[in-house]
């Protein structure tokens, strides 16, 4: 009897997973259908592009050196490191060479103001900034020459505070590193855009992009609160939202070189950014417990032992979730990866649906090669 309960009890949460897919591609739909392509805009203010870098990711030059090929009329790129022997500075150095009319500086930051030394850095790479705009993006981002105008382009309003943007993750050759920007386009985007749907608008940012003004960073106090909040872009755009601004969602997508995870990095990097969004949205994470339609319409069907009703859930679930990774993933964010990885989306759904449980077991995130206590999304060191 147990038994035949608990079957049900999955089987629901495989039908409202399946309704989840069919919300993610509406919000597909509503955010294009509203936002974009925007039209051209004339306003297009200095800003400056403030990067905090430590070490050198996959493709690092490359992703540099797309900043510099905007097409902008004024904008300056600051690099941050913490000291100037970071294997970054080589990098920066060769960049002003090749671009010698481009306003390029490398601010060495050394002081530790707290847990989160990508904001420290950039607190102290703020006073080098010499634009009312200011864009943070991380320094794995790889950007088109039309990013500056298209992020830029909803600032003509005034009541816009934020701009953040969604992204795709370029995959290396390994099995990590392919689940992990399967996720990215196929899950986390879609969770992103459902958000906006749901909520009528997004009240955070994403490291890929936090562009804001001066006058909405001091309207939250500036930078120097968030200094031991690992979700920093979470944090700065719920901020901003809570002072009244409008966070909005460009209509570009930018690029990030994922490392050659192997799977014990994958998972650790998971969960990480498991324990960050439980303790940034923790009623939002929890709810995720009815968004894993696949791995649930699966383990109906094993505890069913296959059941004539149980593979027609299978079935539509599957469809489901297909049509959701192929709308979002290749139609949304033009990832061609998806298609050929669709064969992994089982194992990425079963992964995640893992890390998810596991996520409520503890407080330890490793971080840049160090591990940490996240309470209240705060770090502090591990014993």
């Amino acid at each position: 009897m147990l038994l035949r309960w608990l079957e049900f009890v999955l089987a629901g949460f495989a039908v409202c997973g399946v309704a989840y897919y069919a919300l993610c591609i509406w919000s597909a739909v509503a955010f294009w259908i509203e936002v974009g392509p925007r039209a051209a805009s004339r306003f297009k203010p200095g800003v400056s592009i403030l990067k905090p870098v430590h070490g050198t990711d996959p493709g690092a030059y490359e992703s540099f050196r797309s900043h510099c090929l905007q097409q902008y009329p004024e904008y300056e790129i600051i690099f941050g490191v913490n000291d100037l022997s970071d294997a970054a500075v080589p990098l920066v150095e060769q960049l002003k060479r090749e671009f010698p009319d481009r306003a390029i500086k490398l601010i060495a930051c050394p002081q530790a103001l707290g847990m989160n030394r990508k904001v420290s850095n950039l607190v102290q790479m703020l006073p080098a900034a010499s634009h009312e705009y200011l864009l943070i993006n991380d320094g794995d981002i790889r950007v088109p020459q039309d990013y500056l105008c298209r992020v830029m382009a909803p600032f003509s309003s005034p009541s816009v505070g934020l701009v953040t943007c969604l992204y795709r993750g370029l995959a290396a050759n390994t099995l990590g590193s392919r689940l992990e920007a399967l996720g990215i386009s196929t899950d986390f985007s879609a969770g992103v855009l459902t958000a906006r749907l749901v909520e009528g608008g997004i009240r955070f940012g994403l490291g890929s992009t936090l562009a804001f003004s001066r006058k909405a960073l001091a309207a939250i106090g500036g930078l120097e609160p968030m200094v031991d909040y690992l979700a920093d872009d979470y944090e700065l755009g719920e901020r901003i939202a809570r002072a009244g601004l409008q966070v909005v969602l460009a209509d570009v997508t930018v690029e990030t070189l994922l490392p050659a995870y192997n799977f014990r990095d994958f998972l650790l990097h998971q969960m990480r950014w498991a324990r960050s969004t439980r303790d940034s949205r923790p009623r939002g994470y929890a709810g995720l417990l009815l968004t894993f339609g696949l791995p649930w319409a699966l383990l109906t069907a094993l505890l069913a032992r296959g059941h004539g009703w149980s593979w027609k859930l299978l079935a539509v679930a599957a469809a489901a979730r297909l049509l959701m990774a192929l709308f979002l993933g290749v139609g949304e964010l033009r990832d061609r990866q998806v298609l050929r990885d669709l064969i992994l989306l089982p194992l990425r759904d079963l992964v995640a649906l893992g890390v998810w449980a596991a996520s409520f077991a503890g407080h330890k995130v490793k971080w840049r090669g160090t591990y940490f206590i996240l309470e209240d999304g705060k770090l502090r060191p591990a014993a």
